[in-house]
């Protein structure tokens, strides 16, 4: 109950902070669900950048593959060797990305209220929000969703002694869920997608 009441007070504050109404939408809560997944220059969220965000809606426990979202961000500094192992995204890649702010806003016009979803999504959620704090003076206000604690409660119920290990890879084959193999933001955001349905709808 106190949470509640201390989560409501936080929201409420968080929507005055706000610098541009049409942004609004992002605090009125939708029956949407969006998956969502960021790569990035780095692991650091005070340093590096987004390069690239992908993202995926879920409805009526499908998920919408034709209503994807992809956008590639121009990026001011370096990107990490190993970054680049990962994504497969080089400084080449990205000379017809858009200027962050613009993939931003577009990114937050796809979502609005909806229900976030990911894998590792503290560290999405803190990338968004150092883009959108001095941009638009607030953090996402929307519910959200790991994956992985989904996972995590699912398992250790069944195996109360079990060593459960969270790596994505080992999340997808004991789901039983193909491995899409390209590893970008978008096919990241589906496989999630698929995670999050098959932990959900499965009792």
């Amino acid at each position: 109950m106190l949470f509640s009441v201390f989560e409501k007070m936080k929201k409420k504050r968080n929507l005055s902070m706000l610098k541009d109404k049409s942004f609004s939408s992002l605090f009125e809560q939708s029956d949407e669900i969006v998956v969502f997944d960021t790569e990035t220059t780095g692991l650091n969220p005070k340093e590096d950048e987004i390069l690239s965000i992908g993202a995926v809606k879920i409805k009526n426990n499908k998920i919408l593959t034709s209503q994807t979202f992809e956008v590639y961000l121009k990026n001011f500094g370096d990107i990490d060797a190993k970054s680049i192992t990962i994504h497969g995204i080089r400084p080449c890649d990205l000379e017809n990305a858009k200027e962050p702010s613009e993939g931003i806003k577009e990114f937050l016009h796809y979502i609005k209220g909806a229900t976030l979803v990911g894998y590792y999504l503290e560290f999405d959620v803190a990338m968004i929000n150092k883009y959108i704090k001095p941009m638009l003076g607030i953090t996402l206000p929307n519910k959200m969703v790991e994956v992985s604690e989904i996972y995590f409660d699912k398992t250790i119920a069944l195996m109360p002694q079990a060593n459960i290990d969270l790596r994505f890879d080992t999340i997808l084959k004991n789901c039983n869920i193909p491995n899409m193999g390209a590893h970008n933001a978008v096919n990241d955001a589906i496989m999630t997608a698929m995670i999050y349905l098959k932990l959900t709808q499965e009792k």
